[in-house]
């Protein structure tokens, strides 16, 4: 035993003085190899200590995301430091080596600093832009640093301290000759090793573009700023070829295909305050549906039949991999979105557009304001919307998302629309504010205690589908809510209120379970059925109007734009958009798909097979005439798709001035909470009498105590922790 005790002890003492003992440091910093591995050491748990400290973990929700955010630092900055091997002179090598770790971390600090305020990560855009990188200095400048930040700078401070002290000397020395190349391969080794395992863990993963803290927490720091760089430089290559003549091909389409204004339909709606409510994965199959002889929906059906609602039972959305971010540029700039990606994250950071918030505060001074209760940075949104024209974005950021109170996608549908009475009552009159509503997402959990006792779902066979229902009920409760809130506080009359679904929620692969719920047989389900279920409510509901009814037209999200424009009364003749008013009789019924397949009320071509829609077969062999419609219809369904990619994708606004429409100024916009509660109180204070808020209107009191719930949530107090898992708002990886 005493034999035993004393090798312990030697080897323990041999392990401190070889590895633990500041002499064995003083003596490996003499080598190249050693002040090497000190650099990568100190570098990874420079960045661990950011990941922790300020980036709140990346908020890992898995041990696979635990093991790629502690792995990620090492892989990237063995091979971007291993290039300082291969460097002979010793002067040079060492120069290179300092030089190079203090540029990562400043490039980590300032990703610190600039995290602390905007909740977000700096895009090479940030940092190039003048006017964003001088908002960010001056907001930089007034933030508390924090008490470990000199952690981030002391590892260079004492290797410096150490050269100057001639503790540590240049190594003449070379190493080995292949032992450059050795540790290069090890470190792109455990690189591709990181991004393999990010790839199967979350397909797609560049070529969605998720939010950047996504992509830092599977990626890396390193290889996400590398990945923004090679974007924004393609980007820049692709906007530097653009001329004004191809603006000016795009306009001359759009002329051609404008659709006038229906005189019966103009203005009808002039004056009023605009409430879109954006139905998250909401189907049209759900209205009128019934469940075990219950109405899924009941209010929504009141509103889709009512004779103030305008109603569309043909309408198509049309996004593509940005999904809910898709839907939201259609809806605002009736434009589509990119073939591969989403156009917030790709190009939002300095697009140009003509969006309806600025289209509606210049042309008819609306106030604007997006309700949502997920995280501001989501597709981007805290960039896109401020180039979009939006004065307020009240985001989850805003509210407080603990316990109960959140699903993981973010604040529950009846507390975002209660708690955003607060900034919606100040808004000046007339408004333009959208609602992102969140808990009807996949994969359609709901706490018991939210859902409706007496509301029994589907046993279809997949918790996908029966959740699909229960979640559905609960939104239309969400929405009742709201529309009694309007009501009792007196905005109900004066408010035009959108609504629409912004893509499906239940997916091909789960139709053989939704089948029989419509009625079909699974083992005869087709590609048409599937285009069926891309129907989405488009609802427009205004008071006082009594011509309301179901329209048949068949349209899409591309649409909405210029149809709610021209109900305002404000021409859309003069602006860039790709859709056409649906009430027009001059409205195409082509429906465009972003993949290029299409939908008429007749005829459809999917997957490269022409269909019969009335009669719902395959058309083999088309006559003559026939595939001569169909190439007709193929070639416009391309055309417009391929210019509105060319508009989007080389920013060609740009060379657009129309008649009474200013590009936006984003310096204007202050999202940060503090900042939206000062302005909206200022601006009551200054107008004084003259205010038009309802906040105003109603003696400077408050009507949220008007807004009822039953929300078991609404009065609970705040907790440390939250459900809520910052993500993109349209992953799928949860579908069983």
């Amino acid at each position: 035993m005493e034999v035993m005790e004393n090798r312990v002890k030697k080897t323990l003492k041999r392990f401190y003085s070889n590895v633990l003992s500041p002499k064995n440091w003083i003596r490996q910093l003499n080598t190249r190899l050693g002040i090497f591995t000190w650099v990568i050491v100190a570098l990874t748990l420079k960045t661990i200590l950011a990941y922790g400290a300020d980036f709140e973990w990346l908020h890992v929700q898995d041990p696979i995301q635990v093991v790629l955010m502690l792995l990620n630092p090492v892989g990237f900055t063995i091979v971007l430091f291993s290039l300082t091997l291969f460097i002979k002179p010793k002067q040079l090598y060492y120069g290179a080596l300092i030089v190079l770790d203090a540029v990562m971390t400043l490039l980590l600090y300032l990703n610190v600093i600039y995290f602390r305020e905007f909740s977000d990560f700096m895009s090479v855009n940030t940092m190039l832009g003048y006017n964003t990188v001088n908002q960010g200095g001056k907001a930089a400048g007034a933030i508390a640093f924090g008490i470990h930040d000199f952690l981030f700078w002391i590892d260079i401070v004492i290797l410096i301290a150490l050269f100057l002290a001639r503790k540590i000397r240049f190594d003449n020395e070379l190493l080995p000759r292949f032992k450059p190349f050795k540790i290069l391969t090890i470190g792109f080794f455990i690189l591709t090793t990181n991004l393999l395992v990010a790839d199967i863990d979350r397909p797609q993963l560049l070529t969605r573009q998720f939010d950047r803290e996504y992509m830092v927490k599977y990626l890396g720091l390193g290889p996400f700023m590398i990945y923004d760089g090679i974007n924004t430089y393609q980007t820049g290559q692709v906007r530097k070829s653009a001329t004004p003549e191809e603006f000016t091909q795009v306009k001359n389409y759009i002329q051609k295909h404008y659709a006038n204004i229906n005189p019966e339909f103009y203005g009808k709606a002039k004056g009023k305050n605009v409430i879109v409510i954006h139905l998250e994965s909401f189907q049209q199959m759900s209205i009128d549906r019934k469940i075990n002889g219950q109405e899924v929906t009941p209010f929504l059906n009141s509103i889709y039949h009512s004779k103030s609602t305008i109603a569309f039972d043909n309408f198509f959305h049309e996004v593509g991999q940005g999904k809910t971010s898709d839907a939201e540029n259609m809806l605002e700039t009736s434009t589509f979105g990119l073939p591969q990606g989403s156009l917030f994250s790709k190009l939002g950071n300095d697009q140009t557009f003509q969006a309806m918030p600025a289209i509606l505060g210049q042309r008819a001074d609306y106030s604007s304001a997006v309700f949502h209760g997920n995280l501001g940075t989501f597709w981007n949104r805290n960039n896109v919307y401020k180039h979009m024209g939006y004065q307020n974005w009240v985001s989850g950021d805003y509210f407080d998302l603990t316990g109960q109170k959140a699903t993981t996608w973010g604040l529950k549908d009846k507390l975002l629309f209660k708690e955003s009475v607060p900034y919606l009552e100040n808004l000046q009159q007339p408004f333009y504010a959208k609602y992102l509503t969140v808990t009807n997402h996949t994969p359609y959990t709901l706490d018991r205690e939210d859902r409706d006792p007496n509301f029994v779902t589907t046993n279809s066979g997949s918790k996908i589908v029966d959740n699909y229902f229960v979640t559905n009920h609960y939104l239309d409760q969400s929405v009742k809510e709201f529309f009694n809130y309007l009501k009792a506080s007196g905005l109900y009359d004066n408010t035009m209120v959108v609504l629409y679904g912004d893509h499906y929620g239940i997916s091909n692969t789960d139709a053989k379970y939704l089948a029989p719920i419509l009625g079909k047989d699974e083992s005869e389900w087709s590609d048409l059925d599937n285009a069926d279920l891309q129907r989405v409510p488009f609802m427009v509901h205004i008071p006082g109007m009594k011509k309301g009814y179901i329209d048949h037209q068949y349209g899409g999200e591309i649409d909405v734009a210029p149809t709610v424009e021209h109900l305002l009364g404000v021409s859309t003749q003069r602006y860039i958009q790709f859709g056409q008013d649906l009430l027009s009789k001059q409205h195409s019924d082509v429906v465009a798909f972003r993949n290029k397949d299409w939908i008429t009320s007749d005829y459809a071509s999917l997957s490269d097979r022409y269909w019969d829609v009335k009669t719902n077969e395959i058309i083999t062999k088309p006559s003559p005439t026939l595939q001569k419609t169909f190439d007709h219809i193929q070639s416009g369904v391309n055309e417009k798709l391929a210019m509105s990619d060319n508009l989007n994708q080389k920013n060609l606004l740009r060379f657009y001035k129309p008649k009474a429409f200013k590009e936006v100024e984003v310096s204007q916009f202050d999202y940060s909470k503090r900042a939206t509660i000062s302005r909206l109180k200022k601006q009551n204070v200054v107008l004084g009498k003259s205010s038009t808020s309802l906040f105003a209107k109603n003696g400077n009191q408050s009507t949220l105590s008007k807004y009822l719930t039953d929300a078991p949530e609404a009065n609970d107090e705040k907790t440390d922790s939250t459900r809520l898992l910052p993500r993109n708002a349209d992953d799928w990886s949860q579908i069983e």
